[in-house]
């Protein structure tokens, strides 16, 4: 039990420095571009939008083959290089003399950060049937916390310096390295392992490997969905809030601070009680339904405050996805458990490359000046209908599954 502790705290910490690489951007990425590159906002916008396309494409090519090789070797040693890595990347950021290290710092990130899926399959390994879903709801507080701390530092030491944020990030990251190789235990047992695969550890054979559970084949497309309908607020908000409302960076920052809190208190301190109570089943339609909830108000909110009282129950959507997990985790073997998270990975890379451009597009074009309607909330109704989708597609395995 003590050795699970340590391991979930490591893991915990693990995806939190993950998660922070990126909140610490966002407040300082407008800047930064005009420091080094020399852009304006609108021009920043399609530059941050290319990052994270380039992000999330080597997520989505290299997240199987982590999740491929951790079935073979085991999570830990995947661990302890991912973290190495990322050190590295944020090391690039800072010495980057043009924008175009930016997008080979995005590149070694994306490798890197593809970690979460080692991260996924070590809870799938040391958890029960009754701790799973709070296991998997601690991994979304460490997403929520890290953008609790990421907006919040990266605004704070963003005043001392726009590089300042990434050396932090590149120390903490090396600090966890090093406190993991001592401290966390390998989770994977011998006989539990098998045979790496490049067939099955390219994203395309994984997904393809993934979807032979029929049983899950309907949550993995309706999780697809909630992540595509997620970039509403991911790949917007910076430019959303600015355009509507005049925000600067510290209003973006304390606004990305309050949704990481909230979320973090949903997926750490509510979703374990709430399935408990509930049942995994009912909790995954609570969480759609307040996705739907929370994305069509953020759509038409028309004063800044009101954005700080939408953001609660759009934060409780996060119900969703932890249980959403939890339920295809139980229909997947035990060595096949760093597949599938590799393949729930490539969803969400997927998702992260197609939502980002189909967003960012939906609301330059709904706030162009040479247009005729002017409707800046136009991504969050999108990702309203998205989310009533993934509702009646989650539906087509839910009726099947007992939980």
């Amino acid at each position: 039990m003590k050795k699970n502790q340590a391991a979930l705290i490591f893991i915990f910490i693990t995806v939190l420095i993950d998660i922070l690489g990126i909140g610490v951007i966002i407040p300082v990425l407008p800047q930064l571009f005009e420091e080094v590159g020399g852009l304006d906002s609108s021009e920043a916008s399609i530059m941050g939008g290319a990052l994270t396309a380039t992000y999330a494409v080597m997520q989505f090519f290299f997240a199987p083959i982590l999740g491929g090789l951790s079935d073979k070797y085991g999570r830990r040693p995947l661990l302890l290089i991912a973290l190495l890595g990322l050190g590295i990347d944020y090391l690039v950021i800072v010495f980057a003399p043009t924008i175009s290290w930016f997008f080979v710092a995005r590149c070694i990130a994306g490798i890197c950060g593809s970690s979460i899926t080692v991260a996924n399959a070590y809870i799938a390994d040391i958890s029960t049937v009754e701790n799973r879903a709070k296991n998997f709801g601690m991994i979304g507080a460490a997403f929520g916390l890290g953008f609790v701390i990421g907006p919040s530092l990266g605004g704070l030491l963003g005043d001392i310096g726009t590089k300042v944020p990434f050396i932090v990030a590149a120390c903490l990251s090396f600090i966890n390295m090093i406190y993991g190789y001592f401290v966390i235990p390998e989770s994977l047992a011998v006989e539990n392992r098998r045979a790496f695969s490049w067939k099955r550890a390219n994203p395309f054979g994984t997904l393809r490997q993934v979807f032979n559970y029929k049983m899950i084949v309907g949550l993995v497309v309706s999780l697809f969905f909630i992540y595509v309908a997620a970039n509403a607020t991911h790949a917007n908000w910076p430019y959303f809030t600015k355009n509507k409302f005049n925000w600067g960076a510290t209003e973006i920052g304390l606004s990305l601070t309050f949704v990481g809190v909230m979320v973090s208190i949903v997926q750490g301190g509510v979703i374990g009680p709430v399935v408990k109570k509930i049942g995994e089943i009912k909790a995954v339609y609570l969480g759609l339904f307040f996705n739907v909830l929370g994305l069509s108000l953020l759509g038409i909110v028309p004063e800044a405050w009101m954005l700080y009282a939408v953001i609660v129950p759009y934060a409780f959507g996060g119900l969703a996805g932890p249980s959403l997990q939890s339920l295809m985790t139980a229909q997947v073997p035990k060595n096949a458990q760093g597949e599938l998270q590799g393949g729930l990975t490539s969803v969400m890379t997927v998702s992260s490359i197609i939502g980002p451009l189909v967003m960012t597009g939906i609301f330059r074009y709904y706030t162009n000046p040479e247009n005729d309607v002017y409707f800046p909330g136009a991504p969050f109704i999108l990702g309203t209908v998205l989310a009533l989708v993934s509702i009646f597609i989650a539906r087509t395995s839910l009726t099947k599954i007992k939980g």
